[in-house]
């Protein structure tokens, strides 16, 4: 009787080994398996909208819930026509930083930053190899170009480095597929050109 039991519990070892080893490896396959250009794109979107890129990189109007997203502009950053808004550096001098009434504006600091047109028009993104948009999270560097200028606030580039190659390469996949926005972002602002 006893050894019926030892065979009955080394049969279900085995069994639940051969179904473990067989979900694992079929999970592996899923895993290596590269991603179709519409499945890139897809998982781009999601991440593109999980972490909040609408938050700085798109003008806003004021809505009766408060700022929303001007479709037609969307991930086409800081407008190039607006003019620049007055600014308070006492706060700055008193510890504050600030982002502008749409938020595609930061004041720190290090002077003003404005949101980067990440659209796929010529004046976003829309000529930029895969290679710069991965040095651009990976290494905080402006266009992704070497001996370029480093990101500046708030770009949080050192937690986005973090995402996995396939996931930046979806981002950039699904920003690439945007509506192109011709908007040429100004240069940020050193702290001697706003006194």
């Amino acid at each position: 009787m006893q050894n019926k039991f030892i065979i009955i519990g080394l049969a279900f070892i085995v069994a639940a080994g051969t179904i473990i080893a067989c979900n694992s490896s079929a999970a592996n396959e899923k895993e290596q398996k590269p991603l179709s250009q519409e499945e890139l794109v897809q998982r781009g979107s999601y991440l593109v909208n999980a972490v909040g890129c609408d938050d700085c990189h798109s003008p806003k109007k004021m809505g009766p819930n408060g700022p929303e997203v001007i479709p037609d502009l969307r991930f086409s950053g800081y407008p190039s026509e607006r003019p620049l808004q007055k600014v308070d550096t006492n706060s700055v001098k008193n510890g504050w930083s600030m982002f502008g009434s749409d938020f595609t504006s930061t004041l720190g600091p290090w002077g003003i930053s404005f949101a980067a047109n990440i659209t796929s028009d010529a004046t976003g993104i829309g000529n930029w190899k895969e290679e710069q948009f991965i040095k651009a999270i990976r290494e905080g560097k402006s266009k992704g170009l070497e001996g370029n200028r480093d990101l500046l606030p708030p770009m949080p580039w050192f937690v986005y480095r973090n995402f996995s190659d396939e996931d930046i390469k979806a981002i950039f996949a699904y920003l690439k597929s945007t509506k192109p926005v011709k908007n040429v972002v100004p240069a940020p602002k050193g702290w001697k050109e706003l006194k």
